[in-house]
């Protein structure tokens, strides 16, 4: 059983038992006396070094309740290295410890450099991490910001997101340094001499000490303002990813939530990737859920960071974690968006030609129909949007997307073709696809009726199937096109200038320029 000490160690408290509380303050009086010959800058020195040791343990320290032992201890020495000169104390220490450099590769961090700065130091903390010059960095952002403002936007939020490198073990960190005894004094002593040459340096004059007087209040007023902004920035991010993150899980656990946001169908409905997708639905919905709200947490607790100094970011298990996850998601979707993209890689058509049985001399009557049995349509019209329908209790797609153009046949006969358009990941299945496209017409009494609706399978939702139909009529033959027609009425050459709705319940003979109106009042043949 061993006894336990109660430390504040570089502004944090720590359990330490009582051998490795010895060792500690033995090493420190080591430091300490080490630094005894020339006492300037001894008291930053030895509070950085204990800062930084304080930085240390609490990386080890996974329970406030843990108790720091001697190996803790120990591999902490190992790190922070040996002070270069101490006597009164030298023989005490040595009994626990042997002689210890710093190993390993120097770990640099990212932090803004207050020293060295422009604005707010971002692109000489940038420059210090890439071991390149500041000034190819600061061209860098200005051409950026040429390029549309994207280098203002990339600033300012580096400027929030990166920390200031303040304290010696930070600097040494931006820098790439091993944050020892050796460089932390080397650090501080070297400031201590650039401060004393800006003294020697200053110009005291009255004016110039007015001035920076000036220039201090300014800058004290803008980082207060840009405090001030920054914490409205935090709140903003809470409180909008509070918001989709509770919409995100309210529309995980039931899909007729969306029907708020004005959507009325199901959710795989609008995303195909869901739909035809070989991973089953359930794990695409779960994964694109997590790749909106891993995104949105983040950014809640970077809003948490930035109102309150106090909360710790999270830890880099728990975001490394995070990151896979998301990772793995978007790679999900990614996969199921590609294997959608292929299913409707190449497009098919299949064209039927139908002849009609009629004389040149004779009068065609056409005109559209729809049946009521499956959707009531109290207008005719051409639509893109497909419903589901029950056809003899098969579910299967009704679309209204049907373009009936009007051509000048090249014989004596009236005939039609008709085409239906589909797609598939091969040629041959775009082709099977559009068979299994139904559409059809009726011819009685000098008048063809055609569908306004094709009907197709569940499977063909997002094939962007069509139906055209091409009229051809010989030279001579008359065509009176009736009100129902006239939203799917899409390609046709008159002799006169008109739009499709003067083209209805009039009589148009066809002639070698086109449709010629036999019946049209002169006004509605001028130009508009």
């Amino acid at each position: 059983m061993n006894k336990t000490i109660n430390i504040n160690l570089g502004g944090f408290f720590f359990h330490i038992d009582e051998s490795a509380y010895q060792i500690l303050k033995r090493y420190l009086e080591a430091i300490s006396n080490s630094l005894s010959d020339d006492p300037q800058g001894k008291d930053e020195i030895l509070a950085d070094i204990e800062a930084r040791i304080s930085e240390l343990l609490s990386e080890k320290i996974q329970d406030k309740r843990q108790v720091v032992n001697e190996q803790d201890i120990q591999s902490i020495i190992k790190i922070m290295g040996e002070p270069e000169d101490y006597a009164d104390t030298e023989d005490a220490y040595t009994e626990h410890n042997s002689s210890y450099r710093t190993k390993g590769n120097p770990v640099k961090k990212l932090f803004r450099d207050g020293e060295d700065k422009f604005l707010g130091g971002v692109a000489s903390g940038i420059a210090h991490y890439f071991n390149t010059d500041p000034i190819w960095i600061r061209i860098a952002l200005i051409l950026l910001l040429a390029a549309g403002g994207f280098g203002v936007y990339t600033y300012i939020i580096l400027w929030i997101l990166l920390p200031e490198a303040k304290t010696t073990a930070e600097k040494l960190q931006m820098q790439g340094e091993h944050v020892n005894i050796n460089n932390i004094e080397k650090k501080i002593r070297t400031e201590f001499e650039n401060v004393s040459n800006k003294i020697k340096n200053t110009d005291y004059s009255g004016a110039k000490i007015g001035f920076q007087a000036f220039l201090d209040n300014v800058g004290i007023i803008l980082i207060r303002l840009f405090k001030i902004c920054t914490k409205i920035i935090g709140v903003f991010l809470i409180i909008i990813s509070s918001i989709l993150m509770v919409s995100l899980v309210l529309s995980a656990f039931s899909f007729s939530s969306l029907e708020m946001l004005g959507i009325n169908h199901d959710l795989r409905e609008s995303l195909p990737f869901l739909y035809q997708s070989s991973i089953p639905s359930w794990l695409l919905s779960i994964a694109m859920l997590i790749s909106f709200v891993i995104p949105c947490l983040l950014l809640f607790f970077l809003g948490i960071n930035i109102v309150s100094s106090k909360t710790k970011p999270l830890n880099k298990i728990a975001f490394t974690s995070l990151f896979i996850l998301w990772i793995c998601a978007i790679l999900s979707l990614v996969f199921s968006g590609l294997e959608n993209y292929s299913l409707n890689a190449v497009e098919g058509s299949k064209v039927k030609t139908d002849t009609i049985e009629m004389l040149p001399s004779d009068t065609l009557y056409v005109k559209t129909m729809n049946n009521d049995n499956f959707i009531f349509k109290s207008q005719l019209m051409r639509n893109s949007n497909q419903e589901i329908i029950s056809d003899n209790n098969v579910q299967k797609i009704y679309s209204s997307n049907i373009y009936i153009n009007i051509k000048k046949s090249e014989s004596d006969e009236p005939y039609l073709k008709i085409r239906k358009k589909s797609e598939g990941n091969s040629l041959t299945s775009a082709l099977e696809n559009a068979e299994k496209i139904s559409y059809g017409y009726q011819f009685t009494d000098n008048q063809v009726m055609f569908d306004s609706y094709f009907l197709s399978p569940m499977d063909s939702k997002f094939k962007d199937e069509m139906v055209s139909v091409d009229l051809y009529l010989p030279e001579g033959m008359t065509l009176v096109l009736n009100e129902s027609s006239k939203n799917f009425i899409h390609n046709y050459k008159t002799t006169k200038r008109l739009k499709f709705w003067q083209l209805i319940n009039h009589h148009f003979t066809m002639t070698q320029k086109g449709l010629n109106c036999t019946d049209c009042e002169l006004d509605q043949h001028e130009n508009i």
